[in-house]
């Protein structure tokens, strides 16, 4: 049965470290993992979450864009479990777009981005998938495997001056779209 489980925040060294492969998909532990990570990420209206987010360093994220009220504008889509993915090739274009993490709260950035993925993971029954994805679903993903590499949505800011709260993007960003 699916547990929800506690966010590590920002600071805490296993959102820094390289992820380890998964070599066994059907193992219980790893299949439990995805449970509750698909439990934790509804309950705290993300739209994705990668398992070093929960302490666990494995190559393994959840996508699971929707309506929320962090992301109202979310296009919807089923929750999908993430195994050892890679992007395997990607668009020249990039463009920047707002950002928040489960992991870092109450602060939101602005962000680039590549606009289009190719993308390549393996499903939680061990079948080999690529998907070409865009716009924000390509963002999540770019995002959660971010996480897997040690790399937060911060690092990636060009500037200072792309931060805000998460009081102020809900005031000036969300209400005024």
């Amino acid at each position: 049965m699916a547990e929800l489980v506690p966010i590590i925040q920002l600071g805490n060294p296993i959102l820094r470290q390289q992820a380890s492969l998964i070599d066994d998909i059907h193992n219980p532990d790893i299949q439990n993992l995805i449970e509750d990570l698909m439990a934790t990420v509804a309950q705290a209206n993300g739209v994705g979450i990668a398992a070093p987010q929960i302490a666990e360093s494995y190559r393994l994220f959840i996508v699971a864009s929707r309506p929320n009220p962090r992301y109202p504008n979310a296009p919807e889509m089923a929750p999908t479990a993430m195994i050892n993915p890679k992007i395997i090739a990607h668009s020249t274009e990039v463009v920047k777009g707002w950002e928040g993490c489960l992991s870092v709260p109450g602060i939101r950035g602005f962000v680039p981005r590549y606009q289009k993925i190719q993308v390549e993971y393996t499903d939680r029954n061990s079948n080999l998938q690529q998907q070409e994805l865009t716009d924000f679903v390509a963002r999540i993903f770019q995002h959660e495997y971010d996480h897997l590499e040690g790399i937060l949505f911060v690092d990636r800011l060009e500037s200072n001056q792309d931060k805000i709260s998460e009081q102020e993007y809900q005031e000036r960003i969300v209400n005024n779209t």
